[in-house]
């Protein structure tokens, strides 16, 4: 759901790290890593709430919706050329950093303020604005990890500078952390995995075709610049380049693709920890886990064991030179971002321009906001909900959430095809379903967090360090239910597994997504579909796998699983028939859980909406019925611009579909729209086989 800063291609400081390993777990709403939000009510445009002016209606509805519900907002909006990809949650973006600019300035004039979460977000906003002395300074922030790295003489002092490393968000050869035991939620534990890639996913190494192939050629020059940059002789770095390409050749070789990372059971091995220790028997564990600041524990997590051998593989058998040039290539790559103007460009150049498509950088203090909002979030949250958020919004998302819930469980009693001993577990785990709206109830205390103004790079690694130490001192601890994995601002939504609850922060409590001016057609269409989708995460593909409590368990009867297995294959076919750009279809099986999210969360919107209008009436608005306004409501979150280099990186690497197909997937396997626009029966907005799931 966030391209803010460069794609998270690999599990770096901005990925919020390996530590936060339940995130590839839980299942977001929106664009992939897209952490954005808006605050002001914008004026309805309509008396209903529909976005008139984003529509197209030279368009026919029932030959392409998306068109018909969007056609003027694209025409309108072009993807910047700063922005690869630009679409209503960006549209909401600028008017939240607009605000969120506001904050940062006034905390960062405020230098004798009293408030510490004030002075802190001031004093990280100011040092990553402050350019020029960034560029003074040059490498030097960087120099003592750097000198960690050239001082290593043999593969026994590797362990100790990765374990370091890694404290600080650099995650080299293997990602590293604490989540909650798949059959134990309640409890943390050590886990390994995959980490150490700088392209953005296993099949960049391995594909050959001429797209990823160029992709490859390319990542290799960045990687000599980098190099360049730092010191290293064109020829050596050049060398040094192709040997890490090799390096993470074998590192991928050895990975999981997406769709099997999706299935809960392929990531979850429970290994003692001397078990672990002969996966990687060149790899001093001891060593590791001290410089790591690692707790004792007895086991860990490996979710991909064969991920670990590829470790192995790699550190028997290459030189410690080409070592050295590997870890020393992931400092400079995990912290290009509060790095002097060089090397921030030559990061733009791959991760921005080659790989999404973008033609500019975006401006600093957009890039300096979202680097508090990682780093600090629930500090600069709390003052964003301060100026934003009231209790309205909260009390009318709450209401959507009951009438979703009532709506999923008249859906789970009427399904024919589960058995009402299944029923009965799916009953139970809906009924232990909690939700967050809004904000934390109580907000992360940061006074361990030392923040220095003029100190960017190392205000950016000790917030790292601050969010490792944090989440490493849960092991063997209760799972706190009440902490949020997004921040307040984001324009997101989220349901959590291990957790088994639906999380909707301020941020996205918007129009258009929420729009306290629009009439319930719309905003069931819009909110209580938003909402309907993060409900159906609990029982997708992964989150059907997961109990009441959260834990890892099979609850279905062998022929229920079976039947949903089949009515889940029908969307996977559906929506890898659609193309995503060029010769590249979407990967049906990778966007599996958020199709099935969308098309159950519509429906169980539909329901409720039917629900309320049995007891109240509302008529013809705009020139739609409230059916079509539900509809449009739909489909107006999702409209969007891309360029090809993005849709065909997010084709490979995001589990959501593109807007137009989250649209017109949906709409198509609903015979309600059909009827809403009057649609003939052999229309191209009308599937000729109806998948549904939910």
């Amino acid at each position: 759901m966030t391209i803010l800063r460069r794609p998270t291609l690999t599990l770096t400081k901005r990925s919020r790290a390996f530590w936060m390993v339940a995130a590839p777990m839980a299942v977001w709403l929106g664009v992939h890593d897209a952490r954005i939000a808006a605050q002001q009510p914008v004026p309805s445009a309509s008396r209903s709430g529909v976005d008139l002016a984003a529509m197209d209606k030279t368009a026919n509805p029932c030959t392409d919706f998306y068109q018909y519900a969007c056609g003027g907002w694209i025409a309108q909006h072009p993807a910047p050329p700063d922005q690869p990809r630009y679409g209503r949650f960006e549209d909401l973006q600028e008017r939240n950093n607009a605000i969120l600019k506001d904050i940062l300035e006034a905390a960062a004039k405020n230098t004798a303020a009293t408030d510490p979460d004030v002075r802190k977000i001031g004093d990280y906003y100011a040092s990553c604005m402050d350019e020029h002395d960034i560029d003074a300074k040059g490498l030097a922030p960087l120099k003592p990890d750097l000198d960690r790295v050239d001082a290593i003489t043999s593969l026994a002092q590797v362990p100790a500078v990765v374990g370091h490393l890694q404290t600080t968000g650099v995650a080299a050869f293997f990602g590293f952390g604490a989540a909650p035991d798949f059959k134990d939620a309640s409890q943390y534990m050590l886990i390994y995995g995959e980490g150490g890639l700088g392209l953005p996913d296993r099949d960049y190494y391995l594909t050959d075709d001429a797209a990823t192939t160029k992709i490859r050629d390319a990542y290799v020059q960045h990687v000599s610049k980098m190099l360049q940059l730092s010191g290293i002789a064109p020829a050596r770095a050049q060398a040094a380049a192709a040997s890490i390409l090799k390096i993470e050749t074998t590192l991928a070789k050895s990975a999981l693709d997406r769709v099997a990372r999706r299935n809960p059971t392929n990531i979850y091995h429970k290994l003692p920890m001397s078990e672990v220790r002969k996966l990687v028997p060149s790899f001093n564990m001891s060593a590791y886990l001290e410089t790591a600041e690692a707790p004792r524990a007895d086991s860990a997590n490996v979710t991909e064991t064969e991920y670990m051998k590829g470790v192995e593989q790699v550190l028997s058998t290459t030189p410690i030179a080409d070592l050295k040039m590997y870890m020393r290539w992931h400092v400079l790559n995990g912290n290009a971002q509060m790095l002097a103007t060089p090397f921030e460009d030559e990061n733009f150049a791959f991760y921005g321009r080659t790989l999404t498509g973008a033609k500019e950088q975006r401006p600093r203090w957009k890039r300096c906001v979202d680097a508090v909002d990682s780093d600090l979030g629930e500090a600069l949250g709390k003052a964003y909900v301060d100026r934003t958020f009231g209790a309205e919004g909260k009390e009318r998302t709450v209401r959507l959430v009951q009438a979703i819930e009532a709506a999923l469980g008249r859906d789970i009693s009427e399904i024919t095809w589960m058995s009402d001993t299944t029923k009965r577990q799916a009953e139970v785990k809906l009924r232990a379903v909690a939700n967050k709206v809004g904000y934390p109830d109580k907000w992360r205390d940061y006074s361990s967090l030392r923040i220095v103004r003029g100190d960017a790079l190392g205000n950016s690694q000790r917030s790292n360090l601050f969010a490792y130490r944090r989440q490493l001192a849960k092991i063997g601890k209760p799972v706190d239910k009440t902490e949020w994995g997004m921040t307040p601002p984001t324009v997101n939504a989220y349901y959590n597994p291990f957790e088994n609850n639906i999380n909707f922060p301020a941020g996205i409590l918007q129009p258009p997504f929420f729009n306290k001016a629009a009439d319930d057609a719309v905003n069931f269409g819009a909110a209580a579909a938003v909402v309907g989708h993060e409900l159906t995460h609990g029982f997708d593909d992964q989150g059907r796998r997961f109990d009441a409590d959260g834990n890892l368990r099979d609850w279905w009867t062998p022929e229920d699983g079976k039947a949903f297995e089949e009515r889940a294959t029908c969307i996977a076919d559906q929506y890898s028939a659609y193309t995503a750009v060029d010769d590249v279809k979407l990967n049906g099986r990778l966007t599996l859980g958020e199709n099935v999210a969308d098309n159950g969360g519509v429906r169980l919107a539909w329901m409720a909406l039917m629900e309320e209008l049995k007891d109240k009436h509302l008529g013809e608005a705009d020139g739609f019925s409230p059916e079509q306004r539900f509809f449009i409501g739909w489909a107006q979150m999702w409209c969007e611009s891309r360029t090809p280099e993005i849709a065909r990186l997010r084709a490979k690497t995001d589990p959501h579909s593109p807007g137009r197909f989250r649209t017109v997937g949906v709409v198509s396997n609903m015979p309600e729209f059909q009827k809403a626009f009057g649609c003939q029966a052999n229309a191209p907005m009308v599937s000729q086989k109806i998948c549904r799931v939910w």
